[in-house]
């Protein structure tokens, strides 16, 4: 395990270029969330320095880039269609779509980080044309063999240039939790300015600052999630950029997500109640000073603690642990915790592609769930506690020989 320092600049803000030297959260080193490795490669694991600040000019709260995202995104382990919960949600967000813009075959839909088509599988059903742009050549592959039209490149004004010149400008531009995983902001939302028709709409879905502030929703901070949005910051760099929010939903996604409505500035969109209201929600909550981040780290560390208490009472007493979800943020949390096998035997996933590796720092082995009812452990931790009652849904059997389930996020909870 070798640790890799930053490389001394100072931070600048990857939204409007302002110093940013606030810190919201440290949380130390840590491997990159979604590196799952081989038990060959633990010897040769980096740990990098994971640290959100807050940029008090345009309020956006980031995490340093100290890796490139080619390092992380073209090869990717996280496959969104094994998640019932998340094709439910993209189902009816199309549905919704269609019939607020009267999208059909005469239009052009176009997803940025289209994953392995788990969205626009729903547009193709219902005949609407469609690119997919996914960086990760395993997983537009997959989306590809589905019948979904997808490019594997990284999306900005190069590739929008390219998608308009090759088809044409698009009646909607879906960015659904990519906005967060591009360190070169301005160049990803100049790209959704160029790409998007002069009546036509860009949705973006962002996991909600207020929520995981409020709700110390820590562990959705790690390296690949570089920004953290609030609406105020959100409004920032899209108006940068000639896009102008008219509406916003909050969402029940993620632990509290925002979808972002937004236009060109020239389309003149009459603009909803929702967006004041939501700003003034943030606003309610101090996001738009530091203050409103004063005894964030305690609450983390408070929560850390509670599960490092409750893992060793469970170690005491005889008690069998092992988790389900190979989750990005079950690694923050695990990895902030200092969690190894010695207290969680190891962890479930749906996912083939994770199974048979271990999770970074951690090195937990990620197992096919079924191993649950061979074992059948005193307690399942949910790291993706997100979705928790989708998990309990499907792993309800446990409670035939008494096991129980666990969430650590927000408090320490057996249930």
């Amino acid at each position: 395990m070798t640790f890799a320092a930053a490389d001394g600049r100072s931070q600048v803000c990857r939204s409007c270029g302002a110093p940013v030297d606030h810190v919201v959260l440290d949380l130390g080193r840590q491997p990159l969330s979604n590196a799952y490795l081989r038990p060959d490669q633990v010897e040769d694991e980096r740990l990098y320095p994971l640290c959100a600040r807050l940029c008090t000019t345009c309020l956006l709260v980031q995490v340093e880039d100290v890796v490139a995202p080619q390092e992380i995104f073209e090869d990717y382990a996280y496959f969104s269609s094994y998640s019932d919960t998340w094709v439910e949600h993209a189902r009816r967000f199309s549905e919704a779509m269609r019939d607020r813009f009267g999208l059909g075959p005469h239009s052009f839909v176009v997803e940025i980080a289209s994953n392995d088509g788990y969205l626009l599988q729903h547009f193709v059903k219902a005949g609407v044309p469609v690119l997919g742009v996914e960086p990760a050549r395993n997983v537009a592959a997959v989306a590809v063999e589905h019948g979904v039209p997808t490019w594997s490149r990284f999306f900005g004004r190069d590739t929008a240039a390219a998608v308009v010149a090759e088809h044409r400008r698009a009646d909607l531009v879906v960015a659904n939790n990519v906005v967060a995983h591009v360190p070169d902001l301005n160049d990803l939302v100049a790209g959704f300015a160029d790409l998007v028709a002069p009546d036509g709409v860009v949705s973006i879905e962002v996991p909600h600052l207020l929520r995981l502030v409020v709700e110390t929703q820590f562990d959705t901070i790690y390296h690949e999630h570089y920004s953290s949005f609030s609406l105020l910051a959100m409004e920032h760099v899209l108006e940068r950029n000639g896009l102008v929010v008219f509406d916003v939903d909050e969402l029940p996604t993620h632990g509290g997500s925002l979808r972002v409505l937004a236009a060109p500035r020239a389309a003149g969109r009459p603009v909803t109640g929702a967006v004041a209201a939501v700003r003034a929600a943030e606003r309610d909550g101090s996001l738009d000073r530091p203050g409103g981040f004063e005894g964030f780290q305690e609450r983390v560390r408070t929560c850390r603690d509670g599960l490092l208490a409750y893992l060793h009472d469970a170690r005491d007493r005889g008690r069998r642990v092992v988790a389900y979800g190979a989750a990005a943020k079950g690694n923050t949390l695990l990895n902030h915790a200092g969690v190894t096998t010695d207290l969680i035997d190891y962890v479930v996933d749906r996912n083939p592609h994770k199974q048979g590796l271990l999770l970074p720092g951690s090195h937990l082995p990620v197992h096919d769930p079924e191993r649950l009812r061979r074992d059948r452990p005193d307690v399942v931790l949910i790291l993706p506690w997100n979705l928790r009652r989708e998990i309990v849904g499907q792993l309800a059997d446990i409670r035939g020989w008494g096991g129980r389930f666990a969430v650590a996020v927000p408090v320490m909870e057996e249930f």
